[in-house]
């Protein structure tokens, strides 16, 4: 596996949880040898209310790329818009001959009850939780087909993605479609012998759950300086099977990585749940 395309979203994994879920990939596969285009937006979207990546996050993932002597090519593009994307592949393709691996991993996270939800919260969720999956693909497929050496898209849902959650009717309704996305591809692209598989994370600890507004709605009723991580870690734990509030963002990677990889070469069509036994306790 010699280039793939990752898009974005133990001194070094500390680091990378920083990061978030793309980072977290990104450096994952590169450990075993890829080499990586990686795509931010780098800039905060309103709607969004955590703080999201910035211009200098991304230089650090390349930083953190290049101390495992791999090649990254990184771009700043928004995954709304198409020609970006188009650039940003075909700057892979210059750099680095052909892609392997699209990772769709770019996603946001907001929330609200749906009766107060304004329709700005939910055309951000769906432009970039969705479409922009399928921008991607869009982007990055010819040329695989092209090439027709096969391939692995990997697409990032949610527990949101085969579940439905109160106050995140936006966010459950673009992860199921991305759900949707996927068994169309593999219905279209499994001729060319590209598999298409979906994650499905519970909670990972990064700044998407990690923030104030969220312990607010996790823990309605305590005071201020009830507002800890280790409260909000309990009321997390009772939601799995497993004795554990949330995974790491290299538990997700790991799931990535066998689906990038040839050791999952006839898997496809699959919701992959990292998910400490969630789908099993509700």
């Amino acid at each position: 596996m010699e280039s793939w395309v990752g898009w974005t979203a133990r001194s070094r994994w500390s680091r990378a949880r920083r990061g978030g879920q793309g980072r977290s990939h990104a450096l994952r596969l590169a450990e075993e040898g890829a080499e990586i285009v990686a795509v931010d937006l780098c800039a905060q979207i309103d709607t969004v209310p955590y703080g999201m990546a910035r211009p200098e996050d991304l230089a650090e993932t390349a930083k953190l790329i290049e101390e495992l002597d791999r090649r990254v090519l990184t771009r700043e593009a928004d995954v709304r818009e198409q020609s970006a994307l188009d650039s940003a592949v075909a700057d892979g393709l210059s750099e680095f001959g052909h892609i392997d691996v699209v990772c769709a991993n770019a996603g946001i996270f907001s929330y609200a009850p749906a009766w107060e939800m304004t329709e700005t919260m939910w055309d951000d969720m769906l432009a970039v939780n969705v479409t922009g999956v399928w921008k991607t693909l869009k982007a990055a497929l010819p040329s695989m087909i092209e090439r027709g050496q096969g391939g692995s898209l990997v697409l990032t849902s949610s527990t949101a993605g085969l579940r439905g959650f109160a106050n995140m009717v936006h966010y459950t309704a673009a992860k199921h479609g991305v759900v949707g996305v996927m068994r169309t591809m593999v219905q279209e692209v499994s001729q060319y012998d590209i598999r298409c598989n979906t994650v499905h994370p519970t909670a990972v600890d990064t700044d998407m759950i990690q923030n104030r507004p969220m312990y607010e709605l996790f823990l309605p009723d305590a005071k201020p300086e009830e507002l800890t991580r280790e409260r909000y870690g309990e009321a997390f734990q009772a939601l799995h099977t497993m004795p554990h509030p949330w995974v790491e963002a290299r538990d997700i990677s790991n799931a990535v990585l066998w689906l990038a990889s040839d050791e999952s070469r006839y898997v496809t069509g699959q919701t992959i749940a990292v998910d400490l036994g969630f789908l099993e306790k509700v």
